[in-house]
């Protein structure tokens, strides 16, 4: 009686071990699947920030000189400055999008 005793309490240590190194799989594989997340938010948002940043100083520049030229074409040119920092806030949108999927 003692042996079957034994016997049992050494299974059920062992089930308790596997599932606890199970757990501990899972817990690693969605703590680098986070890790992976906020990569790729932080990619989503600073290529979109650089490439924005990149469209503004040339648009920013050739509406400044055009501007320089003829003063009645700020009304026209700005618009397009505004249209390149758009291209952030759409980085910023993905970026957010992912981090709370």
């Amino acid at each position: 009686m003692k042996k079957r005793f034994v016997s049992f309490l050494t299974i059920l240590g062992m089930g308790a071990a596997m599932f606890a190194q199970e757990a501990d799989a899972a817990a690693n594989g969605a703590a680098a699947a986070g890790a992976i997340k906020y990569l790729a938010a932080a990619i989503a948002v600073g290529l979109a920030c650089l490439a924005g940043g990149m469209a503004v100083g040339k648009i920013g520049a050739a509406a400044m000189g055009a501007m320089s030229e003829n003063p009645e074409l700020s009304g026209k040119a700005l618009p397009f400055v505004g249209l390149a920092e758009g291209i952030c806030l759409w980085g910023m949108l993905v970026g957010v999008l992912i981090l709370f999927k």
